[in-house]
């Protein structure tokens, strides 16, 4: 499951909605929904997007974080080494290969530490 996954399943399930009705009314499948959910599709598009703001009715600063979650839930993940030193490419490898092997605090420490790491891209 990715961010914006778990946030969708969590947001129509407050809002007491069914995959389906929530398909039919902002006019995608619910086979769609399912695999946003679980993690089996990418970003979601700007109007899907836009479609559930409006469907929810969610104000701006929910609006917003929705969109962040969606930009950073792409399930499949590539990482760009190139014309960095080996060690770079080494790590992203390696993360690669062992990602499902962490233990959720080894995770969220990671998570942490590169949070104080500049966004420039």
């Amino acid at each position: 499951m990715t961010p914006f996954g778990e946030a969708l399943r969590d947001l129509r399930r407050q809002k007491g909605v069914t995959q389906q009705e929530m398909a039919a009314a902002i006019g995608v499948s619910a086979a769609y929904l399912s695999a946003l959910e679980h993690g089996r599709r990418g970003r979601p598009s700007f109007d899907f997007l836009q479609r559930v703001c409006g469907y929810f009715n969610i104000i701006w600063d929910e609006a917003e974080e929705l969109f962040r979650l969606a930009e950073g839930s792409d399930p499949r993940v590539t990482v760009d080494t190139a014309g960095l030193p080996p060690r770079y490419t080494a790590l992203a490898n390696r993360l690669a290969r062992n990602i499902r092997h962490l233990e959720p605090d080894v995770v969220e420490d990671m998570l942490k530490l590169l949070e104080n790491v500049p966004n420039r891209g």
